[in-house]
Formats: structure tokens, sequence, C-alpha cells
């Protein structure tokens, strides 16, 4: 954490510099010596953190010490601005005539108290980073050395890979995991050597699955073998034991001779590559590796040494890491490992906190409900269930099991579990574990917006710049990486396969926050009973449902305020003025809320509103120079905006969104970052020329559509929209708007919503729409023809989504086509009484929705059945 903060604050200073260096004057000199120091600090970091993952806790004071010193002069440099802007304000207010005249002088008089303060500041600063490199020598904190490739770094704990199954009815709820597994590893129509990757959080039970199958088939391989492979491995040590193993002897005199004979590592592992190709050609194998971390060990090694005779060999890994098992074998499904559900988990806590109970003899009631309480807190875990279990079999089930279920914390009775979720968040880089750690400010079993969640970590200053990638599409990738560690389950993801909503286990929830509590980074209130909480130097703060009286304890240093829940609304926020992230989520729609203050917030850079009605009446945009994400989903009323048109003079806009029309784009407009737009009014003025926006949604209120001459070249100037929705309330739609002549750069459009009546003169054809459309919606278009047969030739749709009155006719029909469909859905369809699907159609169709349909009749083919998931009646 020390690593990322210093990195943060080290791009902080230079920015001070780049942009105040004719202001700063002597305090210029004292700045730059912060930024030397804290660059010559850096190398110090690596070490310190190596001796802190030992158990050094001179080192995590050290690193701590530096940590808390990268907030004070991020703190300084943020207070400095704030003050230029509050003298600003001031001298604003005088008479303008003067400011006129003396605007030069002005702008040098407004710095200079905010000049001392930095100077004061940064003095204290330089003296505490004298004593942090005083530190260095007498805890023997040392530069970092480079290391050689075959180092091992240590780490703090390593999991015992294996526990002994000797009965595998002891094992709960597995027994559909191994029929299943058992029959992707027995597939006799499979003959190539296929990897089997069973996927899963730590402590899931992967490697009690693994060894179950790995009893169960060995007589149906010539040769087996489970290693264990975990993060600290040798490749050479780790292939000369898997040829020990798989021999059943110690490496013959042969062997030994052509290693030693070898020149170079890599000649000794090429000669045991060679070695095991040569002992497995004429074998049906099954190789076991437990554990995998990375990707190399397969893509450099194993493929080679493990050769496909196309006698149905096989591998079975487990691992944290979906990217492991796909660069393993693309074309096999890794086999998610799933929690337990309530039942088994319920069994299993029993089995291992009673386990001399007779299993024929029924468990009292009371203990029953103690138990499907207490195994609830592990939510499906088995890990934890085992950890948990472990305690209660050393206490009297019933004063203690209940006074467990009280007082349970993790951090102390499930030390075991907290270790192996330790392992992980130590495993992943600074910048991963910044990422994760800002998970804990989500409320619990919290569906969060991927979208959402990536524009906070933007805001925060999170991602690193990669060349050409946005920061958003930077952020993507790192929340797909948690993903793969499964650090974060995904909920449901877009028809692109981007993720779409994501939650965190409750375990890892309470790790999380353990950890970002420690590390000062988040501190999350949740009104529980008797809990000190940490003083007012907490960097972020969540409220979650807990009442306005906690926020005395969210210090005005505070850089991201969570509000959730009705009771959390604040009456201003002029007490957090370096805010950078503020979200206010309410519980349900309809409730009131006045920003106050919010427009002094000049560092804020991500603003969420989520279902509140917005009183904008005293608000402004004026000073939120710095704002990039405007989210005010539900927050509004179905008319037109009174947001105020200042809005668009912030250039640092990144995504505006709000559920209601925004105020007019001006003719000349300059937001050059702006990638999301949703709602504007579009009438037959071009919309200017806006070269970074994907996303844009556009609504016609009333105008007749100049459908010859203006609508051809209103889009003209968004080259990048990959997402377009367009509404039209109360004229007929436009569908030259969407036609070729209208949007000159096709490739790029992905997602179209459609939602108007169609003009009568307007005929459906698929060669009209985008060549890569994946998702189309069509809403109340009103169509004279059937539009199943055109649609079905857009051979890259994966979702089609049809609302309303689409269709005048009553019957719909599916003869050919949708070769690429995976989801339809069916919202409240009217005048359509049957909808037919004939044979072979939808070939890929894996959901198939109906919401409200009343009166349709699906005529499918079996295979299509099952599909059919409804909501309403039909």
């Amino acid at each position: 954490m020390a690593e990322t903060v210093v990195n943060f604050v080290l791009g902080k200073l230079g920015e001070i510099i780049a942009k105040e260096a004719q202001f700063l004057g002597e305090v210029g000199g004292k700045v730059k010596w912060v930024e030397t120091e804290l660059t010559r600090i850096k190398c110090y970091l690596t070490d310190a953190d190596n001796k802190r993952r030992q158990g050094d806790a001179r080192a995590e004071n050290y690193l701590n010490e530096l940590r808390d010193l990268a907030y004070r002069i991020e703190d300084a440099i943020d207070i400095f601005y704030v003050e230029i802007e509050d003298n600003r304000q001031g001298n604003m207010q005088k008479d303008h005539s003067w400011l006129g005249k003396l605007k030069k002088l002005g702008r040098k008089t407004t710095k200079l108290p905010a000049l001392h303060n930095l100077g004061t500041e940064l003095d204290e600063i330089r003296n505490m980073l004298e004593g942090i490199f005083d530190s260095s020598l007498h805890y023997q904190i040392n530069p970092l050395q480079e290391r050689g490739k075959e180092e091992i770094v240590p780490m703090p704990f390593r999991r015992a890979t294996y526990q002994n199954v000797d009965d595998e009815t002891e094992v709960v709820g597995f027994g559909t995991h191994k029929k299943k597994v058992l029959k992707l590893i027995l597939d006799s129509e499979t003959r190539r050597r296929a990897v089997v990757t069973i996927v899963g959080c730590g402590g899931v039970g992967k490697t009690t699955l693994a060894q179950m199958i790995y009893k169960s088939v060995q007589a149906d391989f010539d040769v087996h073998v489970m290693l264990p492979v975990s993060q600290q491995y040798n490749h050479t040590d780790f292939l000369r034991m898997m040829l020990t193993e798989l021999r059943g002897s110690e490496p013959t005199t042969q062997d030994i001779d052509e290693l030693k004979g070898s020149e170079t590592r890599t000649q000794d592992i090429d000669v045991l590559v060679r070695k095991l190709r040569s002992f497995l050609r004429s074998k049906r194998y099954l190789i076991i590796l437990d554990d995998v971390w990375v990707t190399d060990l397969w893509n450099q090694y194993l493929k080679y040494a493990l050769p496909d005779a196309g006698n149905g060999s096989r591998v079975l890994m487990t691992s944290r890491f979906i990217q492991v098992a796909q660069s393993a074998d693309p074309i096999m499904e890794p086999y998610e490992l799933e929690f337990l559900n309530e039942e088994d988990s319920r069994n299993l806590l029993i089995k291992k906190a009673l386990p001399y109970q007779n299993p024929d003899e029924k468990c009292p009631d009371d203990l029953l409900k103690l138990a499907d309480a207490l195994s609830k807190k592990c939510k499906g875990l088995p890990l934890a269930l085992v950890v948990l279990g472990g305690i209660l079999s050393i206490k009297d089930p019933y004063p203690e099991w209940e006074k467990v279920l009280r007082t349970m914390d993790w951090s102390h009775d499930g030390k075991e579990c907290i270790k192996i979720l330790s392992m992980s968040y130590e495993d992943m880089p600074c910048y991963l574990k910044t990422c994760f750690l800002y998970l804990a400010s989500f409320p619990e079993d919290y569906e969060i917006s991927a979208k959402c969640l990536i524009r906070m970590w933007v805001a925060e200053g999170f991602m690193p710049q990669q060349g050409r990638k946005t920061m958003e599409e930077i952020a993507e990738e790192f929340l797909q990486q948690l993903f793969q560690r499964s650090m974060v389950q995904v909920s449901s993801r877009h028809v692109d396969g981007s993720i779409k909503y994501c939650r965190l286990h409750d375990l890892l929830r309470d790790f999380a926050i353990h950890q970002a509590t420690k590390e000062n980074f988040v501190t999350v209130f949740e009104n529980p009973q008797n809990i000190n909480y940490p003083d007012t130097a907490t960097r972020r703060a969540s409220l979650q449902s807990c009442g306005p009286q906690f926020i005395k304890n969210v210090g005005p240093k505070t850089r991201s305020l969570f509000l959730f829940g009705p009771k959390c609304s604040l009456p201003n926020y002029s007490g957090f003025r370096l805010l950078r992230v503020l979200e206010i989520v309410n519980v349900w729609n309809g409730e009131s809320i006045k920003l106050r203050e919010v427009d002094t917030l000049i560092h804020l850079k991500y603003l969420g509103v989520k279902n509140y009605k917005l009183d904008m009446s005293e608000f402004s945009f004026g000073r939120l120079k710095n704002l990039e994400t405007l989210d005010f989903v539900n927050s509004g009323y179905r008319v037109r905006s009174n947001l105020p048109t200042d809005l668009w003079t912030i250039i640092t806009l990144r995504h505006v969104i709000y559920n209601y029309l925004l105020p007019e784009l001006p003719s000349t407009i300059d937001l050059r970052n702006l990638q999301t737009l949703e709602w504007i009014p579009f009438n037959n003025k071009p919309i200017p020329h806006l070269n970074n926006l994907r996303r844009l949604g556009l609504e016609n209120e009333s105008t007749e559509w100049d459908v010859d001459h203006a609508v051809p070249h209103l889009l003209e100037g968004l080259p990048s929209v990959t997402s377009l929705q367009i509404k039209s309330w109360k004229q007929n739609l436009p569908m030259e708007i969407v036609y070729p002549r209208a949007l000159p750069n096709y490739n790029n459009l992905q997602i179209l919503s459609l939602n108007g009546k169609w003009s009568e003169s307007v005929t459906l054809k698929a060669r009209l729409f985008p060549p890569h459309l994946i998702k189309l919606t069509l809403w109340d278009s009103k169509l004279g023809q059937d539009p199943m047969w055109e649609l079905g030739k857009l051979k890259n749709l994966r979702k089609l989504k049809l609302i309303g009155n689409v269709y005048d006719g009553n019957e719909m029909s599916c003869s050919a086509g949708f070769s690429a469909l995976e989801t339809l859905e069916l919202h409240d369809i009217r005048q359509v009484e049957v909808l037919s699907v004939e044979k072979g159609v939808m070939p890929k169709l894996k959901d198939l929705w109906c919401y409200y349909c009343i009166g349709i009749r699906l005529k499918m083919p079996p295979e299509l059945k099952h599909l059919i998931q409804q909501r309403g009646e039909m």
C-alpha cells in the first residue's frame, strides 16, 4: 500500500510543479526536494515489504510511517489548491473594475497565504522524511537489488495442500461436483489430451475434490500422479519430481549423467522435458496439478513434456485463476466450483463441530437451529465451515455456540481462513491490492455496478497510464484480474462478455474491511453498538444505513465518501473540501435531496446520486473544474432537466448519466474526454464533434424530423460510438439515423436501442443495420411486417430485446437464421398472439425471457422449451 500511495503522491508533486511553477517561488524548491527524496525512498520499499511479509514488525512500522507521510504530502497539495480557490472566489466578489485593472497582480496575491502555509508544512515534512531515512539504516532496510530469475520470494504463509479424505461420504456436498468432473475426465469421445481445470477461490474445496477424483480414476490410466504446485516452485525441481513420481523410482544413472552433463539450467529443463515426453509417449496418463498460480508452467514446459497420443490422456489442474485454465486448454470450459448450499453447509458444520456424534443420531431442533444460523455466516465456503466447526468442537454447544453466533470475529477466531485469504491478497500486485480494498466501501451483498466501480477507480487515480488505452479500459482489465483471482464474484455480464455487476463474498468482504482499516484506506460504519472506530484521519469513509451521528467520525481530509441508505444524507458537504468521490445511494426512489455546498468541492471527480429526487435550484457546476463522472440515475423528473447549463463548461467530463433530459449541448463545445452521454435532447441540430464518445442516449421531444437535410448529418462527428440509444416519443422514429449515410464509421457500433414508431415508408432490412451489431432493442416499433425474418440475418447478433407493440400482426415466425443469438427477451408484447421458432433456428440460445407477455403463445422445438423463463402471466 505504501508503494501505491508514494507513486500517487509523486504524480501530484510533478503536477503542482508543472502547473504552478511560476507562482511557487522559494516554495518550489521545497516541493522539488520532497519529490526527489520520495523518488529515492522508493528504492527501499520492496525490501521493507519483504521483511514485513516475514513478520518483521519494525519494517511494518516503517511502511506505515512512510504511508502516513505520503498522505500528509497529498493533503498539503490539495489544501493548497482549496486555499487558492477560496481566495480567488473572495476576490471575484470585489469591484470588478478593480479586478480588471489588477488581474495579473491578483493572480499572485491570491496565492500568497496558500504559499506560506504550503511552505511551512513542507518544512515539517522535510524533517519527517529525514527521520524515515534514519529509520532505513536503523531497521537495516536496504535499497532494492535486482533478483535472479530463479529466486523465490518467501511468503508469510503456505497452505498445507492436502487433507486426508479417508471416507468420501464425509465430504459433504461434493457428490454432484465429483460426478461432473469425472464425466469430463472419462469422456470416451474426447480422445485428445484434454486439460480439465477446477477453478474457485481459496478454501472452496478444489484440492479436496481433486483428491477425490484422483482416488476414483487411478485404475483407468496406465500412469498417474498428483503434485502440489502452489506459488513457490522451481521449474527444474518440479519436472524432476514429476518424472520420479511417474516412474515410481529415483532417476536412473543415465538420467543423472545427462543432467550433470548439461551446461545450463535451461538444458537441465530440456533434458527433463525430453525424458517425460519419451516416458509418456505410449501411455495413457493422468496428471493432477494442484494449486497452479501462473500460466508459464504449462506454456513453457508441460505442453511439450506431456504428449498427445490421442488415447484419452488427461491433465487435471486446480487454480484460483481462470486465465490458467484458458491458457492450458482454450476449448475445455473451466469447472467453477460453487459454494455449498445451505443444507450442505449446515451438515458439514455439524460433522466438524460434533465429530464423535453418531451419524444416525438426530440433532436436537434447537441445536440444528443454532448450527443453521452459524453456517449461514460462512456463506457456503467449505474452508470457513471447517474452521468454524473446529472452533465449535471444543465449546459446549448450547451456551458457547450461541455466544459465538453473537460475537464471531473472523479476524481472530477464524485466523486459518484469514491466512488463506491473506495469501491471495499478498500475492497481488500493489495496483490490484488497492482496487480490491476499495471494494470494502460497499455494503454486504451489494450488487456493485462494474461501470460505477471503474469510474471511481479512475477518479481516485488508481490507474497507471498504459499506451493508448483509456483509463477505463485499464480499470476494466484490473477488475477482470480480480475475477480471475477469484477475489470478486461476477453476478452478470454484458452481451460483449464484460462484467456488468460483481459482488464480494462476505468472508472476502470481512477480510477487505479488516485490511482496509489496518491500512487506513477505508473505514466502514455499519451502526453496530460498542465499536470504537478510528479517529478522523481515515482517507475514505462508507456510511451504510448507520444514521447521521456517525458523520462526526468522518474527517475533513476524507477523499471518498459513500452514503448508503436514507439515513445517511447530509445537510451540507462543505466540511469535506478534499473529496474526490461522493456516492449517495438511497434504498428506494422518491425521497428528495438537496446538494448543499457540493459545488465547493473543487477536487471532486466523481459525483453519484442514485434513487433520489434532486433539487438543483441553488446548485452550480462552475467550480467543479475537475469533475469526470456525473451519475444521477433515477434522480430527477420526467421533464426537461433543471441541471445548470454550466455543466458543459467542464472539459474534464468523461461520463454524464442522467435518466432524464440534460441541458441542450451548445453548438461549440470542448468535451474531448467525454465517453458517455445520456440523455440529451435531439432535434435537428448536429451534435458537436466528440471523437472519444462511446455511449450516447438521444431523445426527441416533439420536433418534426428534417429527414432529407438534417438527419443524415446529426451524428457524423461521433466516430467512436459503440452504443447508441434513441427515443422518439411523439414523432415517428427516423430510421435514416442508423442507415449508412448517417454514420460513416459503422464498424464500432455494437449496441443499438430504438424506442419509437417506425415510419410506414421505412422497411426493416438487415443490410441497413451496423455490420457488427451484437445487441438490438426494438421498443413500440409498430412495424407493419414481421421483423423476425430480417433480424435473423444479423450474423453477429447475440441479444435481441422486443418490448411493447413491436409488430402489428398476430404472429411472428422464426424460420431461419439467428445463428449467434444467445439471449431473447420479450417484454410486455402486445398484438402478437404466437411466436413460433422452427427446429434448428437459434442454435446457440441460452436464455429466453418472457416478462408480462400476457396472451402470447410460444411454439418451439423441445431443445428450446426448457430455456423459457417467465415473469408475470403468459
